[in-house]
C-alpha cells in the first residue's frame, strides 16, 4: 500500500522576512528628513570631546553670518559716535559684546537655540545630526550629537568667537582696549583677552539643514 505524505514547508522564514521588512519600514519612517538651508552659525559651549550635555540653554544662534555684518575694532569710535548702531542695523551692547577671529565686533547671537534636530558640520570631518531638546523645569536644555560624533568633529576651527563682559570690579570693558595685533586668530586658538573684561570662548558649528 502506498502512503501519501504531505510536506508542510516551515513558515518561519516568511515570518522572519516579513518582520525584517516591517522593521526596515519602521526604521525608515523613524529617520528624520532634513531640508537644506542657507548656513547658520551655532555658538556652542562644550568640551571638544563631548557628545552630549545639558547646557544647550547657554548656546547661541546666528541665523546669518555675523562676520560680514560686524565692525572692525579699529572703527569702534565710529560705532560709538553712531550711538552703537552698526551699518548692518544691529546695536552694540557695551556690557556684553562679541568678537570674531578677524577682529570684528559682532552682533550677539539669539539665545537660546530653539529645540529641534539640525544637520551640523565643521566642513572638516563629519556631518551629523544635533538634537536640541526642550528646556527642562530647572532651566537646563539637553543636546546630543548622533553617530558618536564629538563637538570637535563638527567644529569649524577657522571661525572663532568670544563674548566679553566687564569684570566684577570694573565699569569699563571696551573694544577700544583690544590689541589689533592679536588678529587674525589662528584656527583652533583662543580669542585674545581684553583689559577689564571677562572672556568666554565659544566653539562655532555650521547648521546646514533642519528637520522638515
Amino acid at each position: 500500500m502506498t502512503s501519501t505524505f504531505k510536506i508542510r514547508l516551515p513558515l518561519c522564514g516568511i515570518v522572519i522576512s516579513a518582520a525584517l521588512l516591517l522593521a526596515s519600514q519602521t526604521a525608515a519612517l523613524a529617520q528624520p528628513k532634513f531640508k537644506s538651508i542657507p548656513t547658520q552659525y551655532l555658538a556652542a559651549l562644550a568640551e571638544p570631546g563631548a557628545n552630549s550635555g545639558d547646557n544647550a540653554q547657554s548656546w547661541g544662534l546666528w541665523r546669518v553670518d555675523p562676520g560680514p555684518r560686524g565692525v572692525p575694532v579699529g572703527d569702534y569710535d565710529k560705532l560709538a559716535a553712531h550711538g552703537g548702531v552698526a551699518p548692518a542695523q544691529w546695536t552694540f551692547n557695551g556690557s556684553d559684546w562679541w568678537l570674531e577671529e578677524n577682529g570684528r565686533i559682532m552682533e550677539a547671537p539669539e539665545f537660546p537655540v530653539p529645540p529641534g534636530r539640525y544637520l551640523v558640520t565643521g566642513h572638516r570631518v563629519v556631518e551629523t545630526v544635533l538634537t536640541v531638546f526642550p528646556k527642562q523645569a530647572d532651566g537646563s536644555q539637553r543636546w546630543e550629537l548622533a553617530d558618536g560624533a564629538t563637538v570637535f568633529d563638527v567644529t569649524h576651527l577657522r571661525c572663532r568667537s568670544a563674548r566679553y563682559t566687564p569684570v566684577a570690579d570694573s565699569k569699563s570693558c571696551s573694544p577700544a582696549a583690544v590689541q589689533q595685533s592679536s588678529f587674525p586668530v589662528q584656527p583652533g586658538a583662543h580669542m585674545p583677552p581684553v583689559e577689564n573684561c571677562a572672556k568666554q570662548d565659544y566653539t562655532v558649528l555650521f547648521i546646514v539643514g533642519v528637520e522638515e
